[in-house]
């Protein structure tokens, strides 16, 4: 099983990075050590690099509504995953308690202001492609919703043998292959584009690895995808 980038999203995007980590022996279960006061402190980190500026106006958040309007999708409408939790944050609410591989990804995605995103493997069918969205996707249900519906065409998909697994790049995920308590085997992607450049995400990687391995006490392999390098196995 692997995780593929289709060549043809180098055509529009160029400059994408994805930083992989492939977790086995995932222990998901308990609140962690300290999980939620490090949510917390990643919460005013965050705040503190928006600083007085717009939210629209930060260089990490302008790079993808950037990206999704190239797509088609409104940002206002279909914000990233780390412009959604910004917003959030910056309204007063704390992001709240999942479970442990959740909320290290969302620690993460805070204190470098990166998308950051996972699924289970035990529940993915056939390999994993970030690519362009097709004329008759399979519809889907995304966490929270109640109707199942198919991505637009061309819009930036990660998808399996069975269809879309996260809709509009990193806009919100499909409910099938979610992380649980039950959780044992994983991957997780950190998502790059311009400002945040490799030697960044390498060490945003590197923090990811060290929380998930004492968190979760997981076995980790880490790379990070590129045009010159396509793909990585995930189980």
């Amino acid at each position: 099983m692997k995780l593929k980038i289709d060549p043809k999203i180098f055509e529009r995007y160029p400059e994408v990075l994805l930083g992989v980590a492939v977790l086995h022996k995932i222990d998901n279960e308990g609140d962690g050590q300290g999980l939620g006061e490090f949510l917390r402190e990643a919460e005013r980190i965050a705040i503190e690099k928006i600083g007085s500026i717009p939210v629209v106006e930060h260089p990490n958040i302008v790079s993808w509504r950037e990206a999704y309007r190239k797509f088609g999708a409104k940002p206002k409408d279909y914000p990233s995953s780390i412009e959604n939790l910004i917003r959030r944050i910056l309204k007063g609410e704390q992001v709240r308690h999942i479970n442990k591989l959740v909320d290290i990804y969302n620690v993460i995605s805070l204190r470098h202001l990166v998308p950051v995103g996972g699924e289970d493997t035990d529940k993915i069918k056939g390999d994993v492609s970030l690519t362009f969205a097709g004329n008759s996707e399979e519809a889907v249900f995304l966490l929270g919703e109640k109707e199942a519906r198919p991505p637009y065409p061309d819009e930036v998909i990660y998808k399996d043998g069975v269809g879309a697994i996260c809709r509009r790049w990193n806009w919100k995920e499909a409910d099938r292959t979610k992380l649980t308590e039950e959780t044992t085997e994983a991957f997780m992607v950190i998502e790059a584009l311009p400002p945040v450049g490799r030697e960044q995400l390498q060490t945003t990687l590197n923090e990811l690895s060290e929380m998930l391995k004492l968190q979760c006490s997981c076995e980790i392999t880490t790379t990070i995808l590129d045009k010159d390098n396509l793909e990585v196995d995930i189980k």
